[in-house]
Formats: structure tokens, sequence, C-alpha cells
């Protein structure tokens, strides 16, 4: 099977992005955000609730060093972000 791919534009380079891969989380106020498993770095519960949006319940770091703040706990997101790795 074909992967479905797309290319990110950022600025005049274009990278390719296997959209099968991607994994739905979603941001504290609720955005769908697509998140590669490939980049996740670890996972973390915040710690000090008062510096993050309401409603951030895991954070995520992927490898650029920045980091994701997601509604969903760390144990359902790394639920989620192995399941594409896992060969079907």
């Amino acid at each position: 099977m074909q992967a479905l791919m797309v290319a990110l534009a950022v600025g005049a380079l274009l990278f390719p992005v296997d959209l099968l891969q991607l994994v739905e989380l979603h941001r504290p106020d609720g955005e769908a955000i697509y998140v590669n498993p490939h980049e996740v770095s670890s996972l973390r519960e915040p710690s000090a609730q008062a510096h993050f949006a309401m409603g951030t319940r895991c954070l995520i770091y992927v490898t650029s060093g920045n980091f994701i703040t997601v509604r969903e706990t760390c144990m359902e997101a790394v639920k989620k972000l192995a399941a594409p790795l896992v060969p079907q």
C-alpha cells in the first residue's frame, strides 16, 4: 500500500510528511493537533498547573527541544503515539 504523502511548506522549503503516521491529540482548548510519533523524545505530567493552559494534562517533548501541551493524559498519549509504530 502506498503511503499518503503531503508536503508542508516552511519558508521556501518543502518537507514530506507521511499523514498515516501522524497521531491526533488535542490542545488544552480542544483543538486537534497532529503529532509525528517519530519526533517525540519524552512525555511528562505538568508539575505546576499554574504555568500551563487550563486543561493541560501532559507535556510532549519533541526532538526540536520544544514541547506540546495536550489535554490527554500521558498514558492516553503514549497509547495513541505507539499505535502507528506497530506494524500492521
